[in-house]
């Protein structure tokens, strides 16, 4: 018995090496070393340094994370490349929170049997998230797990690493009473609550909109960092500070808004109709009432779950404590500033509402 009949080919390993050498060289800069297949990557400490240049105490920040049972979807409908993006955004949103311009990813995928055009689609959508955030895509990880991992399927999770002026990292030590919460418009579910929204929605054929649903909750997480780099960028021109940002995730409103906070002295209270729910919400709404044994179908069921986060105060409670509700980020400003975020954001193509304030609290999520 060799390896390949234990399982593990080698050549398909070697054939996917080749792929993701040419998706990360698109995202590679003068601060790189080395290309993919070494055993490491390298990256210029002079290089790094030069990225901080103008900070007086430049700060690396670093957050890890993976798409979770997404997956899934995406290997039923055979679709891989979008759910790269997601892996990148998801650690790239959370350390952009504390003011973090990203500077490399690393990933790491596994499988039971590896097909190098699977494994090369889903990081081709890492190379995308990574050009569209200015990341290089260092380096990464391939493990062919047989028996472990069953033929077919995939995991992929990866870790991102950023920098910051100290003096500019955002911590919630200036949110005050009476600031404003900004939320900006998510895609979707982004990479949160699929376990039970493939329980809810088991049909991905169902029509949604002219689309297939499953496609429809593909749809990958929204990449935050550029607007909001450029935010506080303009913003910190103007001699203002954003406060406290918070990017909405496994949790919904009630987990991460309260993150942002220094301590649990603040609430945030969130203004009920200050922007419209998607529809994917109200579908899923609707899925997870009927708990799977849905009466209703496509225009039908939506319209049902749209009635129900009306009317159903603790169904609406659950889905704003697992999905981002079409809110995939928040900032905390001082009031003058926030029409002016409002209308740089919605000018970058991200749509932005003022959804609630900052009040003096136990570090709860109220809605009113």
């Amino acid at each position: 018995m060799d390896y390949k009949q234990a399982g593990v080919n080698i050549e398909e390993g070697y054939r996917a090496v080749e792929h993701y050498r040419d998706l990360a060289a698109s995202t590679t800069n003068a601060a790189v070393l080395n290309g993919i297949g070494s055993f490491a990557g390298m990256l210029s400490i002079g290089d790094l340094i030069r990225a901080g240049e103008g900070m007086t105490d430049p700060v690396l920040v670093s957050g890890a994370d993976g798409v979770g049972t997404k997956l899934d979807i995406a290997f039923r409908l055979k679709k891989y490349d979008t759910v790269g993006i997601d892996c990148v955004a998801m650690c790239v949103n959370d350390i952009l929170c504390h003011g973090a311009r990203p500077l490399f990813f690393l990933d790491y995928l596994a499988c039971g049997k590896l097909d190098a055009d699977v494994a090369a689609a889903l990081v081709k959508g890492v190379a995308v998230g990574c050009r569209e955030t200015g990341s290089v895509l260092l380096g990464g990880e391939t493990a062919e797990m047989p028996g472990f991992y069953g033929e077919g399927k995939y995991d992929i999770a990866g870790f991102s690493v950023g920098i910051v002026d100290k003096k500019n990292i955002i911590d919630g030590k200036h949110i005050r009473e009476g600031d404003v919460l900004v939320g900006v418009a998510s895609s979707g579910p982004h990479s949160n609550g699929f376990s039970l929204i493939r329980k809810a929605l088991p049909d991905l054929d169902e029509d949604f909109g002219g689309m297939p649903l499953g496609y429809a909750l593909l749809e990958p997480t929204r990449l935050y960092v550029k607007p909001v780099l450029g935010l506080l960028e303009k913003i910190s021109i103007h001699g203002t500070l954003v406060h406290g940002m918070a990017h909405i995730t496994g949790g919904g409103f009630y987990e991460n808004i309260p993150r942002m906070f220094p301590a649990p002295c603040f609430d945030a209270v969130i203004k009920n109709g200050s922007w419209s729910i998607p529809p994917i919400f109200a579908r899923i709404a609707a899925g997870v009432a009927a708990s799977g044994g849905l009466k209703e179908k496509g225009a039908a069921a939506q319209e049902a779950g749209a009635k129900l986060l009306e009317n159903d105060a603790a169904l609406r409670k659950q889905m704003f404590n697992t999905y981002n509700m079409g809110i995939g980020f928040v900032l905390a400003l001082q009031p003058e500033d926030s029409g002016k975020a409002i209308t740089f954001l919605d000018d970058k193509g991200f749509p932005a509402w003022e959804i609630g304030r900052v009040e003096k609290g136990n570090g709860v999520v109220r809605f009113e």
